[in-house]
């Protein structure tokens, strides 16, 4: 698949680059989708922590009443949940959330969130140099180009340091090396932009 390279600014640049039909045109499913971004959102959820209940606190078991003609409750130990230092009722159970995803089924959907914005929302550009790294600058250049609200750009080993400071204050447009690239951020934005050493790198990452 050849696609037309592109400026930062959305008119047509010079040259066209050659798209590996096994990364970019695969037909993208669903379930394979959801799949991985769920995995994603699920890897970076926290350990939740748990409350101590009345068996874990450290309190006397001892019956610290008579049973009867005190005038009060009848109560076993002071690790019950209604005292001050007692145990938690019901409270919230230690859970771990790391799901296990199979390495094909990743890369997969991975190929397949490119392969979607390949047949809508994927341009090409040759670098992401820019003679004046300002954000004033920049904005204006991608407002010409009219790539939608969110905009992911994605570089090749390292991101360009100029475009990175210029973009680092604009709102929906965010940056990433290749070795970053992800299901969940490639679906999430409008437009996927990427430079010719992004292609390099994902197509290599598929191939080695």
């Amino acid at each position: 698949m050849k696609v037309k390279l592109s400026n930062l600014d959305g008119s047509a640049g010079k040259g066209e680059v050659e798209l590996s039909d096994a990364v970019f045109g695969l037909e993208p499913r669903a379930d394979i989708l959801h799949r991985v971004v769920t995995w994603q959102l699920e890897n970076r959820r926290g350990t939740a922590r748990g409350a101590r209940e009345r068996s874990d606190v450290a309190r006397t078991g001892k019956k610290f009443g008579n049973q009867k003609g005190g005038g009060t409750a009848r109560h076993g130990d002071r690790a019950a949940p209604i005292f001050i230092g007692g145990g938690k009722a019901h409270g919230p159970r230690v859970r771990d959330f790391n799901p296990s995803l199979n390495k094909k089924i990743r890369a997969l959907g991975l190929k397949m969130a490119l392969s979607s914005k390949a047949q809508s929302g994927l341009v090409i550009v040759d670098t992401l140099d820019v003679t004046d790294a300002k954000t004033k600058v920049l904005a204006a250049q991608l407002a010409k180009a009219n790539w939608g609200k969110k905009v992911l750009v994605i570089d090749g080993e390292q991101v360009n340091e100029g475009f990175a400071r210029a973009t680092g204050n604009l709102i929906g447009v965010n940056v990433l090396p290749a070795v970053g690239a992800n299901v969940y951020d490639i679906l999430k934005h409008d437009t996927l932009v990427l430079t010719r050493a992004a292609v390099e790198k994902l197509e290599a990452r598929f191939n080695g």
